[in-house]
């Protein structure tokens, strides 16, 4: 019987030892095709040239022409190929206003690049400055403006508002502000005084 139950062990044993070396086989073959798989992905001759396929029809750009990052390890800056804004001014002084005024301005640029402006984003500090830009890609030589409204209530004093635009440029952020000095409104803060 002693002997019996040292064969069921033995049987066992084997059987456990087997299960585990394919166990430990699958994972092997799983992880080296996903190396695999990692290295094909990498390889820039594998890779493929959707240009033709993503074309703008309207003005001969694809989107991999518009959206291109300047910078790369193994090569020096290169912003020839980028969308560039030039500005007529990036800052405006509106001077002195009284407390409660919205004070509007509007800046005029140009895309002086070689490729088609996209401006993704126009970011505030707060909620008192809003802006309105163009959602449309600008050609190059085209001209546009952004649209920004800064709500002096509730603002006293100095004030500078910046405006951070996110586009397809190098640096890919511009900023725009709004300068200049918010005389207390007397009237104004009555008005608050009476609702607390």
């Amino acid at each position: 019987m002693g002997g019996q139950i040292n064969s069921k062990n033995y049987h066992l044993q084997r059987l456990l030892t087997n299960f585990v070396a394919q166990q430990l086989n699958m994972k092997f073959n799983l992880i080296t095709f996903f190396f695999g798989l990692l290295l094909l992905s990498c390889n820039p001759s594998a890779q493929v040239d959707n240009k033709a396929a993503d074309k703008d029809s309207k003005k001969g750009f694809s989107k991999s022409d518009i959206i291109r990052m300047p910078i790369s390890a193994n090569e020096p800056l290169d912003t020839s190929l980028v969308a560039k804004m030039d500005f007529e001014e990036t800052v405006h002084e509106f001077g002195t206003v009284l407390e409660g005024k919205q004070v509007e301005h509007v800046f005029k640029f140009k895309n002086t690049g070689k490729v088609p402006l996209l401006i993704s984003e126009a970011k505030a500090t707060c909620g008192c400055t809003a802006s309105s830009y163009p959602k449309e890609p600008i050609a190059p030589g085209e001209s546009s403006e952004i649209a920004v409204r800064f709500n002096t209530a509730g603002k006293k004093q100095e004030q500078s508002k910046p405006l951070t635009l996110i586009a397809n440029t190098f640096p890919s952020k511009t900023i725009l502000t709004m300068k200049g000095y918010v005389q207390p409104n007397p009237q104004l803060q009555q008005l608050i005084d009476k609702q607390n």
